[in-house]
């Protein structure tokens, strides 16, 4: 029996080689190029600013999603897949795997959000990539681009990510910081310096 299921679709950048010249030409566009097709956006892919990360889900679902042509800014992450795709087969996420341990599932459904309503919310969501670091908690998002010091962001009112409120807001910094840190160790995030040196070694 074929049953209906939605369809995701993760929009984000890519480089294509100029028509005039052979295709094996160009691997990227370039960092300008890369920093203008995420205007207004600051940065763009390997970072973690909004340019780097921020992507729109695309959701096609005839049979489940019956508000069509509508946008939802509710935050989500590319973990919510999983957990999306295991509430739609109504199956739970294992806790063991060949009677080992695994890593707890930490997405949300989208379910919710599909069907118009609100989404389960994350208590954070979290990023590295390189190094570049960020966690997000309702509309507080801090960010640091390797190797600097934490930015903090209100992007209900800073999407842009211009104004830094770090000094304004130091303890929301260091509360966020904790969060980073707690999910790095769990997650088995290994500082982008160790990783260097491993590989050199």
């Amino acid at each position: 029996m074929l049953v209906s299921a939605p369809i995701f679709l993760f929009c984000v950048s890519v480089s294509l080689p100029f028509p005039d010249k052979p295709a094996e030409s160009f691997l990227s566009y370039g960092l300008p190029w890369a920093n203008a097709s995420n205007t207004p956006f600051r940065l763009y892919k390997h970072w973690v600013h909004e340019g780097g990360i921020a992507s729109p889900l695309i959701a096609c679902w005839p049979s489940g999603i019956k508000r069509t042509n509508t946008l939802t800014h509710q935050p989500g992450h590319v973990i919510d897949v999983m957990a999306t795709c295991l509430d739609l087969a109504s199956v739970k996420y294992p806790r063991t795997y060949r009677n080992r341990s695994i890593t707890p599932l930490e997405g949300k459904s989208l379910l919710p959000v599909f069907q118009g309503k609100e989404g389960r919310r994350h208590e954070a969501i979290y990023w590295e990539h390189e190094g570049n670091r960020a966690v997000r908690q309702d509309e507080w998002k801090l960010v640091s681009r390797h190797p600097g010091q934490w930015e903090l962001y209100n992007l209900r009112e800073d999407r842009t990510e211009m104004n830094n409120l770090t000094g304004k807001a130091p303890e929301r910094a260091a509360r966020l910081s904790k969060l980073y840190e707690a999910w790095a160790e769990r997650a088995g995030v290994m500082p982008w310096d160790t990783l260097q040196r491993k590989r050199k070694s």
